[in-house]
């Protein structure tokens, strides 16, 4: 497949909107109670498909639903965005994977997943998938909602075919070195990538780029990860982002926008920049595609019914770069 393949979780978000998150202990009363279409693979594959919709790059998933009606109202959300969802597995007697969101009246959130489904996805199932599914024109994209070796064997499967593996460790999840190595970019966001530099296995990746004179923590951080991996993106929220790649690191800045909801913001990032090198960008560009993409997102409330679509999404990728297939 040409394209994006979405290795990963797909939940039902319950969201309830509060003037303050509340402190450990503490009962707030909250508005009414919503439904969403969520979970990290899910809102990933969503953004890349409306993103390859404009860019000409399909989209499918491979993931687990219970057969019960959240799990229908996710495949009915995917397959309207624009997702292939042949490859998700209806698992029997299995609750749907739920999310349980608060969100303050700044925009930030908490987030309590119940993996459910997600992690009664048949190994053998995954590898099937993603044999049939992936070659050396893909970008495969896994995150850290599934189990660790589902989440390794896919990233072997996928490298040894020859696609460009995009692995987002959020949350984070320790994986295998070999595993990480094979990212081409791993992205994370500042409290992952301290989790995963601040790993025993990792801390010898890290030391040199941390001692090079003249170079802020923030890039420090960023070529560290490149060091154990092909490359990497360090998200900062409202900063922007940090890109390395072949030693160097590039910062690059976001727009200001008025916040209202960060739910599903940083997966929106990463399913636009898993398109973008799809559609044959480097990967500065497909950042920035990233970056246009979140920012847009947080302006407007939830997940995937924040994400551009159509005409406004086209806007979007225009004000930073127009897809080169053919470009590394």
């Amino acid at each position: 497949m040409t394209g994006v393949v979405v290795v990963g979780s797909l939940n039902r978000d319950y969201v309830c909107s509060v003037d303050r998150l509340p402190t450990p202990g503490e009962t707030r009363l909250g508005s009414q109670l919503t439904l969403h279409s969520g979970g990290k693979g899910g809102n990933q594959a969503v953004a890349a498909a409306l993103v390859g919709a404009v860019a000409d790059v399909p989209c499918a998933i491979v993931g687990s639903v219970g057969d019960d009606p959240d799990g229908a109202a996710l495949l009915e959300d995917l397959r309207a965005a624009g997702v292939d969802t042949d490859a998700v597995v209806v698992s029997p007697g299995v609750r749907t994977g739920a999310a349980l969101i608060t969100v303050a009246a700044d925009g930030e959130n908490t987030i309590v997943v119940a993996s459910g489904a997600n992690h009664a996805v048949p190994g053998p199932w995954v590898s099937q998938a993603v044999d049939r599914l992936v070659g050396p024109d893909t970008v495969v994209l896994m995150q850290g909602e599934l189990q660790v070796a589902v989440i390794e064997e896919t990233v072997r499967r996928a490298a040894a075919a020859g696609a460009r593996v995009v692995i987002n460790l959020a949350p984070f999840t320790s994986l295998a070195e070999d595993v990480l190595r094979l990212g081409d970019p791993v992205v994370v966001n500042e409290s992952e990538a301290a989790a995963m530099l601040g790993s025993r296995a990792l801390a010898g990746a890290a030391d040199e780029p941390a001692r090079t004179p003249g170079l802020p923590t923030g890039e420090s951080a960023a070529l560290a990860l490149a060091a154990v991996a092909r490359s990497a993106v360090l998200t900062l929220g409202a900063a922007g982002a940090l890109v390395a790649v072949n030693g160097s690191c590039i910062r690059l800045p976001t727009s200001a926008v008025d916040v209202v909801d960060t739910t599903g913001a940083g997966d929106a990032f990463t399913g636009a920049l898993a398109a973008g090198l799809a559609a044959g960008h480097d990967l500065e560009a497909a950042a920035g595609w990233g970056l246009a993409v979140a920012s847009w997102s947080v302006g407007r409330a939830g997940a995937q019914a924040s994400y551009p679509r159509g005409a406004d999404c086209a806007r979007l990728l225009g004000t930073t770069a127009t897809p080169r297939r053919g470009d590394s």
